[in-house]
């Protein structure tokens, strides 16, 4: 049953992290998510693919409020989205979101900017944030950074210190969206590495990639979008070498 291809169902089953249906988004004319439906199980991994413009970043951002959307439901961890702010704060503190470009601190070390959402949002003392923040750096294979600066880190060790950063809330759901996209060759599998951790460790997460190799690795389901709706989804094995679509097929001879 895992791996069957999963359209959302009403909000409130609690075997589902997400519920989106008929998610709708359009900027100016232009609609980019075209009556979406989908739905994510607790601890399962997606991973969302498609070319650039297909709406896969724009549903990653309507899932945590990032962006309104025009019409349909998301429900996120049994919060409505786009209800009301009570309801979007309480999933913001529940979920992490990764993102192309890091957006660490620079003003800030390392260890700082892993700690700030703990004592700001959560009110931790500084000595138990502290030894989170540091426990995290070891996750992340970061030991012995905590008192440096973003500047004096690789682009794939910022990614780690953002992972570490949305790892601090201790979140039941993690989005990332294309998160190697910013980073050279060298660096791409340090990142990809602590997510394979976090898949094996159970995290559910949605992670919006162009790494295809990892999305056949790691995830439970993949679903391929282009222009604004789910084309295709299955196992990795079902859309990535068994392709239905005419689209999702021509897709992958250009990637893979």
């Amino acid at each position: 049953m895992k791996n069957e291809p999963i359209v959302s169902r009403p909000g409130g089953d609690s075997t589902f992290a997400i519920s989106v249906r008929e998610l709708r988004k359009a900027f100016n004319s232009v609609e980019v998510l075209k009556g979406i439906d989908f739905a994510v199980r607790r601890n399962e991994v997606v991973c969302v693919i498609g070319p650039s413009g297909s709406g896969k970043s724009t549903l990653l951002r309507c899932l945590n409020g990032l962006e309104t959307f025009d019409s349909g439901s998301v429900t996120v961890l049994g919060h409505h989205i786009g209800v009301s702010r009570t309801d979007l704060r309480a999933a913001r503190e529940q979920m992490g979101m990764v993102f192309q470009s890091f957006n660490v601190f620079p003003h800030l070390r390392v260890i700082n900017n892993i700690m700030l959402a703990p004592r700001k949002v959560k009110k931790i003392g500084t000595a138990q944030a502290k030894a989170e923040a540091e426990r995290l750096l070891a996750r992340v294979k970061l030991e012995g950074r905590g008192d440096a600066f973003p500047r004096q880190l690789s682009g794939g060790q910022q990614q780690r210190v953002a992972i570490a950063r949305a790892l601090a809330m201790d979140p039941e759901l993690m989005l990332f969206d294309e998160p190697t996209s910013a980073l050279d060759p060298e660096t791409i599998g340090e990142v990809l590495g602590v997510m394979r951790d976090l898949a094996l460790a159970g995290m559910t997460m949605v992670i919006v990639t162009h790494e295809m190799g990892f999305a056949r690795e790691v995830s439970d389901r993949v679903v391929f979008m282009d222009d604004g709706v789910i084309v295709e989804q299955g196992t990795p094995a079902q859309v990535l070498e068994h392709p239905q679509h005419k689209r999702t097929q021509a897709f992958l001879d250009k990637v893979l």
